[in-house]
């Protein structure tokens, strides 16, 4: 991130033939990819050895105590597999057309794509499930706290695999899990049986949590949740901890860890930058169509590589509510992002070269004054950013719960 800004920010405001163009396959809103250990190593590269070998490489990250790492042993990632699975790639799904190939990818700190398009047939190969990359896992597990005898909730059930590590480190008898979609939960539970776990499982919105199983002591969502649910929090036990990737229209997602008050509410901090799909119920709406009959130019004070920080996504994200980023890297250290409301207002910026500006808002504007505003709060990380969620919302705050940030008063807010 840089701490300058270019002097003599001026918007030109001319009318422009500038098309409003986003990327071939538009990705998920933006946040920076998080490195796949705390250290940034790479462990993604499949390793002669397998499973044993991509659990030894967790645990020399120090993403696996020595309890965790016993149990990842017992309880390996490929039989939780569907024989039809994909491999994400930045700009579709690819099958894995051999055994070699899906044993490959198993093995590797990737996820791997479980389903397409709701399991509908003639879809546009939108991948809709997935099992997780494994150090994600192994973070929010990490962060998720458990001790021998705590209930823990899963919500997302998904391939199974986070049920059986919670029930060979836990017991059967106190992991519960919940999917919505009856195919995967079917799926899940017939290997979950044959690998010899009996957790407690249901077909339901994970959205409601399991009212009539609570308390928990703690509860971990697989799936990213836009705002997380009340009802949830409060099946939290006082003291209890729930771990869930939260996304929002700026950001692709951002793992919060909460501590339950006792009293309704549960507050913590933002742990790091995590893509996952969301909640079904919790996908966002298509937004309106772009009029690049207002294209306008602006000048660009600010790089919009200085934008791709997680740090700045959840300001901004919170300042700038219903607003949506998508970026392309460009040539070179340059990159491109594309901002776009629910009423069609957009703006797009290339390192370099003048901003575009469409529709009633001047979008970039308001995107360099928020960026000034994070600049002049000494640009801080995500790390700094907390969430509040009581039965009024969630609010995010800075350095603590005291210290709110409120939405900017410029355009729309949508859901």
């Amino acid at each position: 991130m840089s701490n300058t800004m270019a002097d003599g920010g001026k918007h030109g405001g001319e009318p422009s033939d500038k098309p409003w163009t986003l990327p071939p396959t538009p990705p998920s809103p933006t946040a920076p990819a998080p490195a796949s250990t705390p250290t940034g190593a790479d462990v993604t590269t499949a390793q002669a050895g397998g499973h044993a070998v991509l659990v030894e490489t967790l645990y020399e990250h120090g993403l696996l105590d020595e309890t965790w790492r016993a149990v990842w042993h017992a309880v390996p990632r490929e039989p939780f597999i569907p024989r039809q699975a994909w491999r994400q790639t930045p700009t579709a799904c690819e099958p894995l057309k051999t055994e070699a190939d899906r044993l490959a990818l198993i093995h590797s700190d990737e996820p791997v794509v479980i389903q397409l398009d709701d399991g509908k047939p003639g879809g546009p190969g939108i991948a809709t499930s997935s099992n997780s990359q494994p150090s994600m896992v192994a973070r929010m597990l990490r962060l998720l706290l458990v001790e021998d005898g705590h209930r823990v909730l899963e919500i997302g059930t998904a391939t199974g695999y986070v049920a059986a590590l919670l029930s060979r480190r836990l017991g059967d008898h106190l992991v519960y899990s919940v999917e919505i979609d009856p195919g995967l939960a079917h799926h899940a539970a017939a290997i979950l049986r044959a690998a010899g776990h009996e957790p407690h499982l249901r077909c339901t919105d994970g959205e409601a949590g399991w009212p009539d199983q609570a308390p928990f002591d703690r509860i971990i969502a697989t799936c990213a949740l836009r705002t997380v649910p009340h009802q949830v929090v409060r099946q939290l036990t006082p003291g209890g901890v729930l771990v869930a990737p939260v996304v929002r229209d700026f950001w692709s997602g951002a793992i919060v860890q909460l501590t339950a008050d006792g009293k309704g509410a549960a507050s913590g901090r933002f742990q790091s930058a995590a893509s996952y799909m969301p909640m079904r119920s919790h996908r966002p709406p298509a937004p309106a169509p772009v009029d690049e009959a207002t294209a306008r130019s602006a000048t660009a004070a600010v790089n919009p590589r200085d934008l791709l920080c997680l740090g700045f996504a959840l300001y901004a994200g919170t300042r700038l509510p219903g607003v949506r980023m998508v970026h392309a890297d460009r040539d070179g250290d340059a990159a491109q992002v594309w901002l776009q409301d629910y009423d069609g207002c957009a703006a797009t910026a290339v390192t370099g070269e003048d901003a575009y500006e469409y529709g009633a808002r001047d979008l970039w504007q308001e995107i360099e004054r928020v960026y000034q505003e994070y600049w002049t709060l000494g640009s801080p990380e995500a790390g700094d950013f907390g969430l509040t969620v009581t039965a009024r919302g969630q609010q995010v705050w800075l350095h603590d719960p005291e210290r709110v940030v409120e939405p900017a008063p410029n355009g729309p807010v949508r859901p």
